[in-house]
């Protein structure tokens, strides 16, 4: 093996890990400083200046928390269970791509961790892997209510996978390919000069349908049955503490930003925008840019909207967003023969 290839993906694993990391507790930050605008309040601002220390003072804070494990739970699977839910999350960043390739030291370095030819169908299988640890941690826990939010977990995420699948195809049939490194690059340039070639202006059906989709996917408002503290405490981590907790928080927001990174690549254009073609490091400032976007909206979302009831939940993802789902993958087809 090519010894400088392997110090690449070392160094390339090193700083995209420490980068997503760090990323994921600023973002919990965010959220909380963006509802307390939306709920107007201030939200933490004591630690640090303008509170930016918060999130090392909650990493503190759960670190040193007392543990406590219910006595009648199956503790290996209760220790097990955050992190089967972590692991995937995490994992699915090695095949995201952020950029083009640039050329560095004299060498061309990939934008991504590793490149995979079905690098789309890798992260749907890891991100579906993830609601073992939900289901674990509810059954695992021996209480009723964690019990409940894990079943609900595991019965919207079969619901709304399959819309979510379908989305997809759409996308599938314009670019021919499940790289996401080439559906970006099929989304360059722009019709007339002025509109972008992204396929959320050719799909918007399956982007909006891919939207709700994720949405549901990562549990987060107003589809955050699993963890409806009106209804079952806390849902499926109700039983957790300490750093067990923290962990269940981390997959989601991993989750969330793997979401995010995904509807950029496959609508909004990936990495690319002005002047990206001549200046390749630009690539990734987009590509934050745009997850950004999608983060916020995540947030706007969750202090806007009530809550669905269950039943609401599975009869919209059933009835209404399969069916148009399939009826959006026969048109995409129909519209491609006819382009093609």
């Amino acid at each position: 093996m090519d010894i400088y290839k392997l110090i690449e993906w070392v160094v390339k694993i090193g700083i995209v890990f420490l980068i997503f990391m760090h990323a994921l507790a600023y973002i919990v930050l965010l959220e909380r400083r963006l509802l307390g605008f939306i709920q107007m309040r201030l939200g933490p601002n004591r630690v640090g200046p303008f509170g930016l220390l918060q999130p090392l003072a909650d990493g503190i804070k759960f670190f040193f928390k007392e543990e406590i494990i219910p006595r009648d739970a199956d503790r290996t699977l209760y220790i097990i269970a955050p992190v089967v839910a972590l692991v995937p999350a995490l994992t699915t960043i090695a095949v995201i791509p952020f950029g083009d390739t640039v050329n560095l030291f004299g060498r061309q370095i990939e934008l991504s961790i590793t490149r995979v030819d079905i690098s789309m169908l890798v992260i749907l299988a890891l991100t579906s892997m993830g609601v073992y640890g939900i289901v674990l941690a509810g059954w695992s826990s021996n209480n009723k209510y964690s019990l409940m939010g894990g079943l609900r977990s595991s019965a919207q995420m079969i619901s709304y996978e399959l819309s979510l699948s379908l989305a997809i195809v759409g996308v599938v049939i314009f670019s021919g390919s499940l790289d996401l490194v080439q559906i970006a690059k099929e989304q360059m340039g722009t019709w007339g000069g002025i509109i972008p070639k992204w396929n959320i202006f050719t799909q918007p059906i399956g982007f909006t349908l891919f939207l709700i989709s994720v949405i549901a996917e990562t549990n987060r408002v107003p589809f955050d049955l699993p963890e409806a503290e009106t209804e079952l405490v806390a849902g499926f981590h109700t039983e957790y503490s300490s750093m067990k907790f923290a962990i269940f928080f981390i997959a989601e927001y991993a989750n969330m930003v793997t979401a995010s990174a995904m509807a950029t690549l496959l609508f909004l254009g990936g990495w690319h925008g002005p002047y990206v073609e001549k200046f390749p490091l630009l690539g990734p400032v987009y590509f934050t840019m745009k997850i950004l976007f999608f983060l916020v909206l995540y947030i706007w979302l969750r202090g806007t909207l009530p809550r669905f009831r269950y039943d609401q939940l599975m009869k919209f993802g059933w009835k209404f967003m399969i069916p148009v789902a399939l009826a959006n993958v026969v048109l995409v087809a129909a519209l491609a023969l006819f382009l093609y």
